[in-house]
């Protein structure tokens, strides 16, 4: 039975078995979101049950009032201006769930898919296993422009993720700009941004010895290593529009990202603007890194470890990778989380600090195992 269920599965066309691999890793994905969302739920310093957290998750106080709903999902000012009421009182357990728990996992799943996104994006436009936005600048660039605002301009924070887009947009420009020579090779663009986030880090650095205050201080390390600690409905609605912009252009994109992992000469014979297509495949990537960092500071490792994990899974055609990146990244970063909240609990560390446990692990067993490793 064993050896013609093997005939079979080697008798199948690849592109199904692509297809059944892809469905296969969505469903595991969503079986670990689901799993760490509801572990989230219950856990903190007013314990539940995962039955209690369920129950308040479910609760009909909520979803049978459009009122609750539009606070929730549209905020206090616009709900109003929208001619909805006043929220109707809710019981403890499912007050907590929906204003205190349930936003850090929703924000969990849609940086993890802004990351997983931009770190696809990236490594196809670059050639490179190794490419993500830390590595081209764009996160450097970003967390540099809002450690500028928390320590020496705090009136600004309401506008923290137009200013982390601007900034990342910024660094990628002044990268784009350091490697062009008669167009942008890929090896320019890395080294480029090396450069880039190198300076960078350094300025980031600089800018402690400027904070006078050491709530200041530990807002702007918080930011530096990547934490979902404090987010509520406020970053769920920051970032939401942004992770469907960059879902939709990214999956538009995909065409053009097989493309050019063909290499500039045949893409270009093929009729593609290479420049045009690599800019604007750009631009997409820094979007929904520059959205994420703005939510949850510099989280690290995502936009590196889920392509890995999806293209070793589904393989490199991006239609695949892209939709793969997009269950597979919030599976990561939201286990993560998990982990950052209860490993150590009541004391919560940074999520960026699990990821980079776990990033640097999962490239130590892929260097000891692939000796082409950072080709792609």
């Amino acid at each position: 039975m064993t050896m013609m269920k093997e005939g079979k599965d080697a008798d199948r066309p690849p592109a199904r078995r692509r297809v059944a691999a892809l469905l296969w890793l969505a469903a595991v994905a969503m079986a670990i979101v689901a799993a760490a969302g509801l572990l989230q739920l219950g856990a903190g310093s007013y314990g539940m049950t995962w039955r209690q957290a369920l129950a308040a998750l479910t609760d009909g106080l909520v979803w049978g009032d459009r009122a609750t709903l539009a606070h929730f999902f549209l905020g206090r000012d616009l709900a109003h201006g929208l001619g909805f009421g006043d929220p109707g009182t809710l019981p403890t357990e499912t007050l907590i769930v929906w204003t205190v728990r349930l936003p850090r996992v929703l924000v969990g799943i849609m940086v993890g898919i802004n990351l997983a996104l931009s770190g696809s994006i990236f490594q196809a436009i670059t050639r490179n296993e190794m490419a993500s936005p830390y590595l081209l600048g764009v996160s450097s660039g970003a967390g540099l422009s809002i450690l500028v605002v928390l320590v020496l301009f705090p009136a600004l924070g309401p506008f923290l993720p137009l200013i982390a887009m601007l900034g990342g947009t910024a660094a990628f420009v002044v990268v784009y700009a350091i490697a062009w020579h008669h167009g942008a090779s890929p090896v320019r663009l890395v080294l480029a941004g090396v450069i880039v986030g190198a300076i960078t880090g350094s300025l980031q650095a600089a800018l402690f010895f400027f904070a006078k205050d050491i709530a200041i201080v530990q807002n702007a390390l918080a930011w530096t290593t990547g934490s979902l600690t404090g987010v509520g409905w406020e970053q769920v609605r920051m970032v939401a529009p942004w992770t469907l912009v960059c879902v939709v252009l990214a999956l538009s994109g995909a065409r053009y990202l097989d493309v050019l992992l063909l290499g500039d000469s045949t893409a270009k014979s093929l009729g593609m603007k290479v420049e045009h297509a690599r800019f604007l495949l750009a631009a997409t990537a820094i979007l929904a890194a520059a959205s994420s960092v703005a939510v949850a500071g510099l989280v690290g490792f995502v936009g590196l470890i889920v392509p890995h994990i999806v293209r070793n899974t589904v393989g490199s055609l991006h239609r695949h990778l892209l939709v793969g990146s997009l269950f597979a990244g919030p599976a990561l970063l939201v286990s993560a989380d998990t982990t950052a909240r209860l490993v150590l609990s009541p004391v919560q560390i940074p999520v960026g600090i699990v990821t980079g446990v776990i990033g640097g692990g999962f490239f130590l067993y892929l260097m000891r195992r692939r000796r082409d490793f950072g080709k792609l």
